[in-house]
């Protein structure tokens, strides 16, 4: 059994609805992929959450794509929006990027997306996922959930 959005969506549904809200509030995010020198890179991305999986999707040889192929660990961070408001609080997802090659799949994503052609795929192996938010503008709250494992919660004043 992979760690796929499913997995983890089963596990703590209430979580998993926020953090795809807090997704879904905005279309562009940002990924961090790791450089052939180990350094790291941000870039912008969008991404989507069909059929129980989040997937990340890009241009053909982006750098991103090329950095997922040689090193697949990723973190994704929601785009926090305007101002110092935070709704929802930030959200975080760590995780392994697995590129799709299975024409049908990429059609199958493709119909749902529609994004340029040619474009890469792939779908996330999730090993993390943390929301921070505060609480009573007293705590900062903050919930990691890890494969296997309840949802861990601290709270900070």
């Amino acid at each position: 059994m992979t760690n796929s959005w499913a997995t983890f969506s089963t596990a703590e549904p209430e979580l998993a609805k926020l953090v795809e809200e807090r997704f879904g509030a905005y279309t562009h995010h940002i990924l961090a992929t790791l450089r052939k020198d180990g350094s790291p890179r941000t870039t912008g991305l969008e991404v989507r959450f069909l059929n129980g999986e989040l997937w990340l999707g890009m241009m053909p040889d982006s750098l991103k794509a090329l950095d997922l192929r040689r090193d697949p660990r990723f973190a994704l961070q929601a785009n926090p929006g305007e101002g110092t408001g935070m709704g929802g609080g930030d959200v975080r997802i760590r995780g392994r990027a697995i590129e799709v090659h299975d024409p049908a799949v990429k059609a199958g994503y493709g119909e749902e997306v529609e994004p340029p052609e040619p474009f890469h795929l792939f779908r996330t192996e999730l090993t993390e996922v943390v929301r921070t938010y505060v609480e009573d503008d007293k705590y900062l709250v903050v919930q990691v959930w890890k494969p296997g494992e309840p949802v861990r919660l601290i709270k900070r004043t």
